[in-house]
């Protein structure tokens, strides 16, 4: 997935992931500055000194502190808004660590940024350490480093994750992410050590508090002032934060729908959504193998009371209910939006024992498929030894499947004298790109095969291929725990019917207008026909191609040519 992607969503998300981005950074080159104290106090001091030249000036400093405001108004506004607290684990984690920062952020800030702008307190990395050691102050502000970084990883983690190269790069980031804070804790210590030596001397703490400006008692009396000011506004802050959430739940409980499952629970939820979306929401198990997307009927129920209260059926819906029979109290939950009380029945339900992930119980794709046939196999093999014509076929399998292999695809299911491939792509650009090379690929290999049984003595063999892509469904059919991956639908009979198709044509290779569509090819320099296919509601267009071996795809222009009959 491109950068584009990396900036999709709404003006809030995009808010956020910049702000995000400008706190990272911050906090990136601030924790650095405290790890140089590892290696020198002046390399520190000069540093700091940079990163303030920077952070300190007009702009920096609206940037720095606008993206702080930002950033913890969206994330509070977020909770705010959410219909239920519950959430990933991780995002849990994330939420978690960011409302236990300004925790002690806000002291921070009060003793540096806004000890310097009203006291004149020389706020060097060397007097803040100082300022904390050895007390519990700085295991709380080592906890907030943590905190702060943690926090950071997990947002950039999320962000970055939609990218390609994110993952080959997430090791070596894992790397960094411990060194950064490893080295700004060891930066912490030997730094905190080095002053809690020299502020021990007598004769050289008075000099160091007059190079800081050492805040005298009342100074301090009025900066804890401060400090206790920014907690409280932010503890009003987080709960106002609740009470809205809290209310918006209040109100959305009054303005709800009671439904109850005949064999289950009885819920309250929100109007507004699909029964499916209530079911889920309350954690009720309801099928929809399609993902409610109302391209199945799996999700259907029966309406045993409430039936006359609902909207009626949209055309879509209709015609999937009539396509099983359904009665007519029967819809479709992920269709449906009630908005008064109903009970209902789920006609299908599941049950105990090992349940089955969404993906293995049906996807979605646009790819290509290729059914291959071997012509006069009943023929060929009359008379012939069971062991001899396992061993043909053997051969013959061994000889032009690597071709499908090769160019990218597998062989779903092995038919007799045949098999139907499957090419599994990123897009349908790559799996129609595919399908044809496989098909050139397979006559290629098949020529070669047959110059073998010529030397032999035995007959070539003849094939039919037919090249077709659109909609599949790639799920387990069978038992659960006992069901091989298989592919259902049209697209999947189509290709089929076409390799029927080349026996009485006399070709090799049948390719579907939607497979070179899909590769790019030029259309209008292609002569393709027209065939009506049994058990396929429309005609399909296809190019025949009589030897597959001298099909070609120009990879530049997308353009397959063929020797036709």
């Amino acid at each position: 997935m491109g950068t584009s992607a990396l900036w999709r969503g709404s003006l809030a998300t995009r808010l956020r992931i910049a702000s995000g981005l400008i706190l990272f950074a911050y906090a990136f080159f601030h924790f650095v500055n405290i790890g140089l104290g590892l290696i020198s106090p002046a390399w520190m001091e000069a540093f700091q000194d940079a990163r303030q030249v920077i952070t300190r000036s007009l702009v920096g400093s609206i940037l720095l502190y606008g993206a702080l405001l930002i950033h913890a108004g969206l994330a509070l506004s977020g909770l705010a808004r959410r219909r239920r607290l519950r959430m990933r684990a991780s995002e849990a984690v994330q939420v978690v660590l960011g409302l236990l920062i300004p925790l002690q952020l806000i002291a921070h800030l009060t003793h540096t940024r806004y000890a310097h702008e009203v006291y004149g307190v020389n706020d060097e990395m060397s007097y803040l350490i100082i300022l904390m050691w050895p007390n519990i102050s700085i295991w709380q502000q080592s906890g907030l480093l943590l905190v702060v970084w943690i926090h950071g990883c997990i947002g950039l983690h999320f962000w970055l994750r939609l990218t390609s190269w994110w993952r080959a790069w997430v090791p070596w980031m894992i790397g960094l992410a411990v060194l950064v804070p490893a080295f700004a804790l060891a930066g912490l210590l030997t730094e905190g050590r080095r002053m809690f030596a020299i502020f021990t001397n007598d004769a050289q703490r008075p000099g160091y508090m007059e190079a800081f400006n050492w805040p005298d008692a009342a100074t301090f009396g009025a900066l804890f002032q401060v400090k206790d000011l920014g907690l409280a506004v932010f503890w009003g802050l987080l709960a106002l934060t609740a009470a809205i959430h809290l209310g918006r739940r209040l109100l959305r409980r009054r303005n709800a729908v009671r439904i109850r499952y005949v064999d289950g629970p009885e819920i309250v939820s929100e109007r507004g959504l699909t029964l499916l979306q209530m079911s889920r929401s309350h954690g009720v198990p309801h099928t929809a193998l399609c993902g409610g997307k109302g391209r199945c009927t799996t999700c259907r129920v029966v309406i045993e009371a409430g039936a006359d209260l609902l909207h009626p059926p949209s055309e879509v819906e209709l015609r999937s209910l009539r396509a099983v029979g359904a009665p007519p109290n029967t819809r479709l939950a992920c269709q449906i939006r009630p908005t008064d009380p109903a009970t209902v029945f789920r006609v299908f339900r599941p049950e105990g024992g090992r349940s089955r992930a969404h993906a293995s119980q049906g996807q979605e794709r646009q790819l290509a498929v290729l059914f291959l046939d071997m012509r006069g196999f009943t023929a060929r093999t009359t008379g012939q030894l069971p062991y001899d014509v396992v061993f043909l076929l053997n051969r013959f399998f061994d000889a032009i499947v690597p071709s499908v292999i090769g160019a990218g695809g597998t062989v779903d299911k092995y038919l007799g004298d045949g098999f139907l491939a499957l090419f599994e792509a990123r897009d349908a650009q790559t799996s129609a790109r595919a399908g044809i090379e496989a098909a050139r690929s397979i006559g290629a290999a098949l020529e070669v095969f047959n110059r073998t049984l010529a030397a032999e003595g035995t007959p070539p063999v003849r094939i039919g291929m037919g090249l077709h892509l659109g909609t599949l469904v790639l799920g387990e059919i069978g038992a659960a725990g006992h069901a091989p991956r298989t592919i259902i639908g049209d697209t999947v009979n189509a290709a089929s019917r076409l390799e029927a198709e080349t026996k009485a044509l006399g070709v090799e290779l049948l390719i579907s207008e939607a497979v070179l569509h899909a590769a790019g090819a030029d259309l209008s320099a292609l002569e393709l026909g027209s065939f009506a296919l049994r058990g396929v509601p429309q005609p399909v267009a296809a190019l025949p191609v009589a030897t597959a071996a001298k099909l070609s795809l120009d990879q530049t222009r997308g353009e397959p040519s063929s020797s036709q009959p």
